[in-house]
């Protein structure tokens, strides 16, 4: 097939899981054509099946902002037309699926069918916001076909949206060759040079992450034990969680990493993920953690009791309650094995329910479908 795939090409979860469904596809040799302002963080320029086509806005005094929608939906019609596409899958409905809606308008009356990818708060946020909400809502019925990562978010998108027309659940997933357990004795003695355990969180750092509580986690913990944090990632709290490092007087202690490649990595050295999101529909860090032998301990909130089970492969509490992640996080290093055995359990499980191969069929079958219906 030759697949047109948008997405934000950024950090955010559902650029991630775009940019990982495209190299998937590529590698069973589809053609994948991403289309974006820029090319997705994680997607392989060298792959002879993966190409990128980027949006260029133009700017004009009349105009306060750049009309991206716009824009876009002119490129997908260039690029179906150009390329041959059988059909558009975009990621994160606003204005994704705005722009596919338009571009299947101007290809008529040849076809040119789209699915719409919703992964969280293009529902729990942009969505439910009430100036966003009927165009969200028209574009989720107008789409050829629609997937969630989550039941978790289904539901929200039924309840939000009353949408009427079937959906599916397509889970979030992980290449669980590349994700797994790999040893780097030189990094984790610059890390932790006295053995000490090892604390990981890999985000954003929006708001919605936290991550102002993993330094509290973290501070808990330190307070017991020997510790050290290593944050990935980057974003409009990193300023806040560095004061708060700098307060508590653990510099020397935390390591702000910043945006990384290649995280698989750096995940497999950790000997504990935190993940206290406010809400998660579906916890995409926290399964790559899994894949690499890393317990979690995350909140009990949206989609994440579909990947972590309690007590079994890590642990779940309340958003805001840094007493009781702190309490398990000790718990876990305190152990003999230092929670290895957990980490292989959670492994396990997320091999059984979300490796890769498994999840892209889903996908190429749910093409299928929607092709056999347009």
């Amino acid at each position: 097939m030759r697949i047109g795939i948008t997405c934000y090409p950024t950090y955010g979860g559902s650029g991630v899981v775009a940019t990982e469904l495209g190299m998937e596809l590529a590698a069973r040799n589809h053609d994948v054509h991403f289309i974006s302002y820029a090319p997705p963080i994680r997607m392989n320029p060298n792959d002879p099946h993966i190409f990128f086509h980027e949006v260029e806005v133009a700017s004009y005094p009349l105009f306060d902002h750049p009309p991206y929608t716009l824009a876009l939906a002119t490129k997908m019609l260039e690029v179906f037309e150009s390329q041959s596409l059988d059909l558009l899958h975009v990621h994160y409905a606003i204005p994704h699926s705005v722009s596919a809606l338009l571009a299947r308008s101007m290809a008529a009356p040849r076809r040119l069918p789209f699915i719409t990818t919703l992964h969280g708060t293009d529902i729990t946020l942009v969505g439910s916001n009430r100036s966003y909400l009927p165009i969200t809502k028209f574009s989720i019925e107008q789409s050829d076909g629609v997937t969630t990562i989550s039941r978790y978010l289904l539901n929200q998108t039924i309840k939000e949206f009353d949408i009427k027309r079937p959906m599916e659940v397509i889970p979030n997933f992980v290449n669980c060759y590349l994700y797994s357990r790999t040893e780097n004795p030189e990094l984790r003695a610059k890390w932790a040079p006295n053995g000490e355990p090892i604390l990981m969180h890999l985000s954003n750092f929006r708001p919605v992450k936290r991550l102002t509580d993993v330094v509290e986690i973290f501070a808990l913990v330190r307070a017991k034990m020997p510790a050290k944090l290593v944050l990935i990632g980057d974003g409009p709290d990193r300023g806040s969680a560095e004061y708060l490092v700098r307060k508590k007087k653990l510099q020397k202690d935390v390591l702000f990493l910043g945006k990384q490649d290649q995280v698989y990595e750096k995940l497999s050295l950790a000997d504990l993920f935190l993940m206290p999101s406010e809400l998660e529909s579906f916890g995409l860090a926290a399964l790559e953690a899994m894949a690499c032998e890393v317990p979690v301990i995350a909140t009990n909130v949206g989609g994440v009791p579909e990947v972590i089970e309690h007590g079994v492969d890590g642990y779940l509490v309340e958003p805001g309650d840094v007493t009781a992640a702190a309490k398990f996080a000790i718990d876990i290093l305190s152990r003999t094995d230092r929670g290895r055995e957990m980490g292989k359990i959670a492994r396990i499980n997320a091999k059984k329910k979300f490796c890769s191969n498994d999840v892209i069929p889903q996908y190429e079958n749910y093409y299928r479908k929607i092709l056999a219906e347009a």
